[in-house]
């Protein structure tokens, strides 16, 4: 799941008012007992999961592990039944990137190993490093002057202590009943606060950006040799860590920040813009940080060699069908996918191999349980989605169509034109898309995303499996993974409600992101009721409701 600040794209509105009321189509309760009969009794999801996180591992987009996985799960879904499986590119992306080899230690005052990852996108070191630690404690553009000539050949601390207590709740939880019913009171109507609060957002992001660019640049300049953050969260030698920082032009407008000037990690032509980076377990974070507090300089050994992938920039989806059988409706369509990118420090299990595994066994369910589906149904595996929902954005605007200007992160443009929705010819075909991207928890219910008209049909289609703790129907949207790409249309996109267990708090975008994190009934409840979603979806006569355009 991609970790972005989330505000609204104000395309299409966000309404409770239902549609006049439809017979609401369910599946006859002899198909809906294969799919359960498939789907708990005889379930793959495990071994998928398995060969994905254990065997491909971590799945960097563009990297050789997103390639064979790709690949994998392509040839997967041919063997199991599935037609036309292909890898489809969606554009330019950029370089891969391939960690070879990477160690860090302290060795004075005493010899320690220190728990950290490279950053992806980060460059080599050259061979084993070796410095001084120091730390880097500029919080204003004035502060830089205090460390001119002083960080040359350096490691660079860049964070703050951040103080760790004891732990007195619990990793993992489910949601409660008084939770859930609170989701499923949620008003869309109701006030979200002052209509100012999205500009201060803005202004606070340009001015912290603005320092970071000086920062990033001044840190270059002087010759820093490594740059070391501390683990923005979690504790005991658990690791959150994502991509390299890049050294920025300083921007002088809010849309310099966010437009084209913003460099990439992943950009070939950012590699003489970024010093070697690290993240590392803050406890051992912050002793270095308490060594320094008492006149103390610890010295350090960091050795970073990494790859970088530039034969091919092109990124890449896995998709696959099962065709539609009907004569009238074959080609129209309704999507299940999650995203198969992951981030590098372990194999991506939670975020999101769970999602894409469940995607790929509703299908086989499907094929296994031998339904015929009306409509087509297609598996789509994305890539990019850590790096801003690229695979699936850029799928849908190859496909179903793209709101053109109007807003940038949901704020007016400055002399944007109105947002205009241009459609292609398959906007028509497109009835649902349903998404899995929030870890291993079992489904609990379903963001609605604003569609009121959806209710009754997704009311009826939990009910089967209300013995499974899924019944809870929200307005509520929810943001940060590939159903906007859809829902920003006006298409029909959803995320489930899933459990939280572990995500924030252990497995998102960490090193502990692994298959032994994985809940296998979780899996297999969820699994089941979207291929029950998905199979209900493509045998209705009409396709499912979509939210009334602005």
């Amino acid at each position: 799941m991609l970790g972005v600040l989330v505000l609204p794209m104000g395309a299409f509105a966000q309404t409770a008012t239902t549609a006049p009321a439809k017979t609401v189509y369910t599946a006859p309760k002899t198909d809906i007992d294969k799919i359960r009969d498939e789907g708990l009794n005889r379930s793959q999801v495990m071994e998928t999961l398995s060969y994905l996180v254990d065997v491909i591992g971590p799945r960097l987009t563009n990297s050789p592990g997103m390639k064979r996985a790709n690949e994998w799960t392509r040839d997967t879904m041919t063997k199991w039944g599935l037609k036309n499986a292909k890898l489809e590119s969606w554009g330019p992306f950029g370089r891969g990137w391939t960690l070879k080899q990477f160690s860090a230690s302290v060795h004075s005052p005493e010899y320690f190993p220190v728990i950290a990852y490279p950053k992806a996108w980060s460059p080599s070191t050259k061979g084993a490093v070796t410095g001084d630690v120091v730390l880097f404690d500029a919080k204003t553009e004035e502060d830089l002057a205090k460390y001119k000539g002083k960080l040359r050949g350096k490691i660079v601390l860049m964070s703050p202590v951040r103080e760790l207590k004891a732990e007195f709740e619990p990793l993992a939880s489910r949601y409660t009943d008084e939770e859930l019913a609170k989701m499923a009171a949620f008003d869309p109507t109701a006030s979200a606060g002052p209509g100012n609060r999205q500009q201060r957002q803005m202004d606070d992001f340009f001015k912290s950006f603005q320092l970071q660019a000086k920062r990033a640049n001044f840190l270059i300049e002087e010759g820093a040799a490594v740059l070391v953050d501390s683990s923005g969260k979690g504790s005991g030698g658990t690791v959150f860590v994502q991509g390299a920082s890049v050294a920025a032009p300083v921007p002088n407008t809010i849309e310099e920040a966010f437009g084209s000037r913003r460099p990439s990690p992943y950009a070939k032509e950012s590699e003489a813009k970024m010093v070697p980076q690290i993240a590392m377990a803050t406890e051992d974070y912050n002793r270095l940080a308490r060594m320094i507090g008492h006149e103390i300089t610890p010295k350090m050994t960091v050795n970073i060699q990494a790859q970088y992938n530039d034969d091919d920039l092109m990124g890449y989806n896995t998709v696959a069908e099962i065709p539609g059988t009907d004569p009238t409706l074959k080609d129209e369509v309704v999507m299940v996918g999650g995203h198969l990118d992951s981030w590098h420090a372990a194999g991506g299990a939670t975020d999101n191999a769970a999602g894409s595994a469940v995607a790929m066994e509703a299908a086989r369910i499907l094929i296994a349980a031998g339904l015929k589906p009306r409509r087509t149904i297609r598996v789509a595996l994305w890539s990019g989605e850590e790096q801003g929902l690229n695979g699936s954005r850029e799928y849908v605007k190859q496909h179903f169509g793209e709101v053109k200007g109007g807003s940038m992160f949901g704020m007016p443009a400055p002399g944007a034109p109105k947002p205009e929705l241009v459609k292609t010819a398959d906007y028509e075909k497109f009835s649902a898309y349903y998404n899995l991207d929030n870890g291993t928890g079992r489904i609990r219910g379903v963001y609605l995303q604003g569609n009121a008209a959806v209710k009754p049909y997704f009311e009826a289609w939990l009910a089967p499996f209300a013995d499974l703790d899924a019944k809870t129907i929200t307005l509520a949207n929810t943001g940060g993974t590939d159903h906007q790409s859809f829902d920003r249309i006006g298409l029909p996109g959803f995320q489930f409600i899933q459990d939280e267990i572990e995500y924030s708090s252990r497995t998102h975008h960490s090193n502990q992101d692994n298959y032994d994190r994985i809940q296998a009934a979780d899996m297999k409840q969820a699994a089941t009721i979207i291929a029950a979603f998905v199979y209900q979806t493509a045998m209705m006569d009409e396709k499912l409701p979509r939210k009334p355009v602005n």
